[in-house]
């Protein structure tokens, strides 16, 4: 059975693999989870999923392959080794059940008519006398009322259902498809890393201070370092208006994951492409303007560029002189471009409309020819891709 849902949760595109089965299986062996689908949903989710982002699609492989089943008597069709039975049956039953079942012919015979039961039924059951199930006066299955029956798993939750914990799938925004959330962003964004140490000695050196008190005979020498931060330098550059008020949100979550994982972090402003000026207030974007090439010259090369937008224009926007619709730019936006790239040898763009909108042509074929085809979605999985660029 577990090959199967292996089998189907690595279609689902989860990369699990033959290691983590036989982790699962091991920990099946040892008793980590029986006779409870949540117990074994969780286990098998630890055991086969390494990565939060695929724990959606984990939950609609586990939905669609036990789909019907919440509790065990619908799983018991299974082959069940004996041992199994009765080292389960007798760590559930007090001295007094025990006594009971001899009424039956003994805890092997109860076993026996167990399996023979589990032959004779094909569908779930609950209540009457016989079959097993929930709830009735049968001596199998659970929140029944036999005193001479035994319960099997369940603890408690007599009115819950299991499948309501693995079809609610409380981790769908963490899939790569879906446009990400400030938490992703600062886990993408930390890939980013360069640390360097800065500033005054604030932070406790362990090492040095455990090396230190031993060279001192055991007294306690005490050895301080500047704080590490992360030296890596980024530009941002954020489109904003007109066909970028829909991504709004997803903008802002990126601009404050960035600002929190990047200490030397410079923010820009533009509309539809990069002209020969940008702003930083938004209000007072026409009187307080930052010249391009002001910045060109003032941030070295080794800066990481992001720009963020649609790159959803007129062509000649780009192309042409004028083509700017809210001022009079004197050189084409193409030019502009190709100065910083020049400038700038790590420069990537997200975009926050889907991938399959983008197309060949038109302005967002013009833009990703400019940028050498560095074009990423803004979901967890482009995000991600545009990082391991910048960090080359």
């Amino acid at each position: 059975m577990l090959i199967d849902f292996f089998l189907d949760v690595r279609k689902a595109g989860v990369p699990a693999s033959l290691r983590e089965l036989l982790d699962l299986l091991d920990a099946l062996k040892h008793r980590l989870a029986f006779a409870d689908m949540d117990e074994f949903y969780y286990l098998s989710r630890v055991c086969l999923v390494k990565d939060e982002r695929h724990f959606d699609k984990f939950d609609r492989a586990f939905s669609a392959y036990f789909k019907g089943i919440e509790h065990l008597d619908d799983l018991l069709a299974k082959a069940i080794p004996d041992e199994w039975l009765r080292a389960e049956f007798e760590r559930y039953l007090s001295d007094e059940d025990k006594a009971k079942i001899e009424s039956l012919g003994g805890l092997q015979e109860l076993i026996e008519t167990f399996k023979k039961r589990l032959e004779e039924q094909h569908k779930k059951h609950q209540g009457g006398n016989k079959m097993i199930g929930t709830g009735g006066t049968s001596p199998f299955g659970a929140n029944g009322y036999n005193p001479e029956g035994f319960r099997i798993g369940q603890k408690e939750g007599r009115h819950g259902k299991a499948v309501k914990v693995w079809e609610k799938r409380g981790f769908k925004d963490l899939d790569d498809s879906v446009t990400i959330g400030i938490r992703n962003i600062k886990v993408a964004l930390r890939r980013l890393r360069k640390f360097a140490r800065e500033g005054a000695a604030e932070e406790l050196d362990l090492d040095g201070t455990i090396r230190g008190t031993a060279r001192n005979a055991g007294y306690l020498d005490l050895h301080m370092v500047p704080e590490r931060h992360n030296a890596v330098k980024v530009l941002l550059f954020l489109d904003v208006g007109g066909s970028m008020d829909p991504h709004i949100r997803v903008c802002e979550e990126l601009f404050s994951a960035c600002r929190a994982e990047f200490k030397h972090l410079e923010y820009f402003y533009f509309h539809n492409f990069i002209y020969e000026s940008v702003w930083k207030n938004n209000i007072r974007r026409m009187n307080e303007t930052f010249h391009t090439w002001d910045i060109i010259h003032k941030y070295s090369s080794d800066y990481k560029v992001i720009f963020v937008g649609d790159a959803s224009m007129a062509p000649y926007e780009i192309t042409q002189p004028g083509g700017s619709i809210e001022h009079w730019n004197e050189e084409a936006g193409a030019t502009w471009m190709q100065r910083l790239t020049q400038h700038f040898s790590k420069v990537v763009w997200l975009n926050p409309m889907p991938e399959n909108y983008w197309g060949e042509g038109g302005s967002l074929g013009i833009t990703r020819q400019l940028i050498s085809g560095n074009m990423f979605p803004l979901t967890l999985q482009g995000l991600e891709s545009g990082i391991k660029l910048l960090s080359k």
